[in-house]
Formats: structure tokens, sequence, C-alpha cells
């Protein structure tokens, strides 16, 4: 028997060999030789070794290929990629790459170009297939109507099932998937959805309407895309079609396309917890990224002075108690990574859409206990260890009460503000760690210094 790993040894030689021939064939122009090993490689290598190539390469790669095999490239690379890639081609070339690939992927990266740019690729490119991108381009960004494709195919009810068949050998080629066909009826209205299994197995002379499926689950064309990919998760779907507000079937969304949306808005969401306002590029410079950072930092500046001014006015507890400055990071610290733990928990659960109404109200339950648990149990540790070290019992006391009434409402606070902000339509991912961090930093402060304050005469 073969060891599983004497495959990957194979695969991984012979990768190299491909690597090693078409960068030969570039270094000394030979043109048939690229194309013989090139082509004969799957797109997502293609595109893997394009994208590690100098834009030198990358231009002579341009001239190498026909449009519609540099459009496969394209639609496997990540769209960051593909926007730094698209303008660097020949505008004509270009224009007739969007026009190959599927509309729903053109229209994304046409989103992301200088509207003159947009304007030249549609002027020049061929007008049906021109056509049908600007169909698309008019919907709001991260609905279904921005992320769904034309490319589909429908029947009708009143079709028997060897029509179907032929209908759909003439479409096929053209489709972006077919193991899904949407019937429409005499008005052109979704009535029932038909799979490609129960079209084999059915009788040449049956009608659609009888074998079609009723249960339609459909999206309005203005729907999130957010909501869009957590049905997905939930009915395994492959594809999903997209109505108007009459019924009318206008595209479908299908699984690939949601395996990028939900990269993009995981992507999107760690930004955001990371006090990103924009999700940065790999090409952007050192100014658009500052310009991206600085909006929350900035804010995050001045509740760093309230915190700063907080301690300021109990300077004279401070004066009294010099040895209460030692635990204010520790206290602090804590504060701000339970609430960090916590925020993450819920921002989680509220995207994916696990918590309803009951669901948050557990959940806030939960983190309190875990809050009071992890409290207790820290507290206790940090008494010990104070008592240990500097033989003062009450001071002990103090830091590990503080410690435990911190991680209480610091861990609430995780909790609770995304879910005010999701409340308020807006994004709980906007609550950034470093927001809580710094929220629970001024919480901290106030409960510390004002139980140091109260039993001062302990202290002293």
């Amino acid at each position: 028997m073969v060891p599983a790993n004497k495959y990957d040894e194979i695969y991984e030689v012979q990768y190299e060999k491909d690597w090693e021939n078409l960068n030969n064939a570039l270094e000394e122009d030979k043109l048939e030789d690229f194309r013989i090993n090139f082509l004969g490689m799957h797109p997502y290598d293609q595109a893997v070794f394009f994208r590690e190539q100098t834009r030198k390469h990358r231009l002579q790669v341009y001239t190498y290929l026909s449009p519609e095999e540099m459009s496969e490239i394209m639609e496997s690379l990540d769209l960051e990629e593909t926007i730094v890639f698209i303008p660097e081609m020949d505008p004509r070339f270009a224009a007739m790459v969007l026009a190959e690939m599927a509309v729903d992927d053109a229209v994304d990266i046409l989103n992301e170009l200088d509207k003159d740019k947009v304007a030249s690729y549609l002027t020049i490119m061929d007008k049906e297939a021109a056509d049908e991108i600007k169909h698309l381009l008019h919907y709001e960004e991260k609905t279904a109507g921005s992320i769904m494709t034309t490319e589909f195919v429908s029947i009708y009810k009143s079709q028997t099932a060897r029509q179907t068949m032929q209908h759909l050998k003439e479409e096929a080629p053209d489709a972006e998937t077919i193991y899904y066909l949407y019937v429409l009826d005499e008005t052109k209205r979704l009535v029932g959805v038909l799979s490609l299994r129960d079209l084999i197995i059915a009788e040449e002379d049956t009608l659609i309407e009888e074998i079609m499926s009723e249960k339609i689950i459909a999206v309005s064309v203005a729907k999130d895309q957010e909501e869009i990919a957590q049905m997905m998760r939930d009915y395994d779907f492959l594809a999903l079609p997209v109505v108007d507000f009459q019924d009318h079937l206008l595209g479908i969304i299908t699984v690939d396309d949601i395996l990028d949306v939900m990269e993009e808005e995981a992507s999107e969401d760690y930004t955001r917890l990371a006090a990103v306002t924009d999700t940065e590029r790999a090409d952007d410079n050192a100014f658009i990224s500052a310009r991206k950072r600085l909006p929350w930092l900035i804010i995050l500046l001045f509740l760093g002075i309230l915190t700063a001014s907080l301690i300021g006015r109990f300077e004279e507890t401070l004066n009294q108690v010099a040895i209460l400055a030692i635990f204010i990071p520790l206290i602090a610290g804590m504060a701000g990574n339970t609430g960090t733990q916590a925020l993450a928990v819920a921002v989680r659960g509220i995207a994916t859409g696990d918590y309803g109404k009951q669901g948050k109200a557990r959940l806030i339950f939960r983190e309190a206990g875990t809050g009071l648990i992890t409290g207790t149990v820290c507290g206790i540790v940090i008494t010990l260890v104070i008592y240990l070290w500097q033989g003062d019992i009450f001071l002990g006391l103090l830091v590990g009460f503080s410690i435990m009434a911190t991680l209480v409402v610091a861990t609430l606070a995780g909790s609770l503000i995304p879910m005010l902000m999701a409340r308020l339509n807006i994004d709980p991912a906007v609550a950034s760690g470093p927001f809580i961090t710094t929220i629970n930093d001024i919480i901290s402060i106030l409960i510390y210094f004002g139980m140091a304050t109260a039993f001062m005469q302990f202290l002293v």
C-alpha cells in the first residue's frame, strides 16, 4: 500500500517543476511552451502563479492569454487583488476580461474602481455584457441585488420534462449552476423549484408543475448579504433565488458568492474589533492606513484623558496610600481583558443570529454568572498574593473585592454594549476591543478608588 504522503511528494515535485517551466518560458519569451504548461494547471494554481509574478511578467502573461482564459484567473483571485490587476491591463483587454467573467464577479470589481474607469470599460465592452453588468451595478452594495448573478436557468411550469431537458442543454454552458431550475408561471413569477435529480428521473411527458416543489425560499433583492449568508448556512442551499416585491425572479445567489461574503464580513468585523474604520488593503500606503485608523484612535485618546483625570480626582487617596498606584495597571488590565472576551462572544452570537430575544437574556445571565465566578476566583487569588507579599490583609481584600466587582461589571459591559448597538441598528463590531477596554478602564478606576476612599481608615 502506497503511503498517503507519497502522493503529496509527487504533487509537490510536479508543482515545482511546472513553476520552473513557466518561469523559464516567461524569461525566454516562449509563448507556446508557457501556454501548454500554464493551461494544463488547475485555475486556482494558475491564479497562485500569476499572483506571485512581477508586474513585468504579469504584463507578459496578458499578451499570452485570451480574455476568457484570463477571466478564470481573475475569478480565482481575491477582490483586493483583482482591483489592482485589472487597471494595469490594456483597457480594451480588461473590458473583454470583465465581459467574460461571471456577471456578479465583474460587478464586485467595478464597484471598487474609479467611476471614470468603470464608464470606460462599459463603453468598450460588448453591449449585451455591458447591459447585464449595468443592470446589477445600480443595486446598493452588500444587498442581494449586488451579489446575485443573472446567469441561471429558468423554466415554465407548463413545459414537459423532455422540453426542459432540451432547454437545459442549450442554457447550461452559460449558467453558473444547473443543480436547481427555477419554475415560472405565465407572468414570470417564481412559483416553484426543480432539482436536476428530479428532472432526470421524471418521465419525459410529465409536466413540470407536477414534479416541482412549491416550497420556495427566496430573498428580496434589497436583503442584506449577511442575513442571506445565515440563511444559506441554516438551510444548506447551493443557490438561493432573488425576487422583487412582485415575486419576479431577478437572479440567484450561489454558495461561492456567500463564501466570499462570509470572508468579507469576518474581515470587516475583525478590523472593527481592532478599532480600524475600514478594512485596510495590502496596497494601501502609510498615509491611507493612518487615515483609516486615526478616527477611533482620537476618540480613544480623549477617553484616555478622561481616565487620567479620574485618577487625578483621587490624588488625596493616593497621597495617603501610595501603594494603591501599584495595582492600577493590574485592575485596569483585567477589566479590559474580561470585557474583550465577553465582547467577542456577544458580537459572534449577534452576527451569526444564534441569539433570539430569549437567547440574549440567557447570554446576559450567563455572562453575569461567568463574571461573578471568575471575579471571585481572581479576587481570592490576588488577596492571598498581596497578603503574602505585603503582609496587609486589608489591602489584599480591597484589591480582591475591586477585582471581583470590576470583572462582573466589565463582563456585563462587554455583552450589553454590542447588544445595545445592534438594537440601534449600528454594527455591533464597532464596539471594538480598544473601545471596550477604555470604557472598562474608567469603570475599574471608579470602583477601585471609590472603595479605597470609602475604606481609607483600614489602610492608613
